[in-house]
């Protein structure tokens, strides 16, 4: 394991006992509790919140800004590829080339989960209604994860075997790993609390999934 490699694996030790912090206290706030007499079914509420509710069409407002809920998604999914390839590339260097088409075709989707990443930062800073609501955090968070991409891309593209590239991944992705769990990017653990926690509470009241009306008859 190289030098580089170490940094980035302390880096991320660091913010792992750190969001295993976050959530722990999730587990000891306990799971909602809901006084009044239940009516639905918690599991469908919950499995609904993580699915359809998800949909833009289920959204309050997503459906009024589709490009940018699916820049969102497509930004969201190369964050996770991102970081599924940085686990791996701490085992074998190898997959990083062989074979290279992969290699190939795994860049092109961080490029483009990037330039999602990168649209999303310019809407905020030219949107009169989203730049008032921003804060550093909101463009610090975009900013290493883009970065993370990016360096991602180059690092597939040279096989792994370029000492400069190798150093700025690995400093890009120990970055991004010390500064997750002090910003908006521990919603990676908050997420799930919180479509459990609201999946519960309308499964339990029976909102969700919604019921079919049923046709009156002719």
């Amino acid at each position: 394991m190289t030098i580089p490699q170490i940094i980035s694996l302390i880096a991320l030790g660091v913010c792992f006992i750190l969001m295993l912090m976050h959530f722990v206290r999730i587990v000891r706030l306990g799971k909602p509790k809901d006084l009044s007499v239940k009516s639905g079914n918690v599991a469908k509420g919950v499995a609904y919140s993580n699915t359809v509710a998800m949909s833009p069409t289920h959204k309050e407002s997503a459906y009024m800004h589709l490009p940018t809920y699916a820049a969102g998604i497509i930004y969201h999914l190369g964050s996770f590829l991102s970081i599924l390839l940085f686990v791996l590339s701490l085992f074998d260097l190898n997959i990083w080339y062989y074979p290279e088409w992969l290699n190939v075709i795994l860049a092109l989707c961080l490029s483009v989960s990037a330039l999602c990443g990168v649209l999303l930062l310019v809407k905020r800073l030219s949107s009169n209604e989203l730049r008032p609501l921003s804060n550093p955090d909101d463009y610090l968070a975009n900013f290493f994860t883009t970065l993370f991409h990016c360096t991602g891309v180059f690092f597939l593209l040279t096989g792994g075997i370029n000492v400069t590239v190798e150093w700025i991944y690995y400093l890009s992705a120990s970055a991004l790993w010390i500064y997750m769990p002090f910003s908006k990017l521990k919603h990676v653990v908050y997420y799930f609390a919180a479509r459990f926690h609201i999946g519960y509470f309308y499964g339990w009241r029976n909102v969700w999934p919604p019921q079919k009306e049923e046709q009156p008859m002719a």
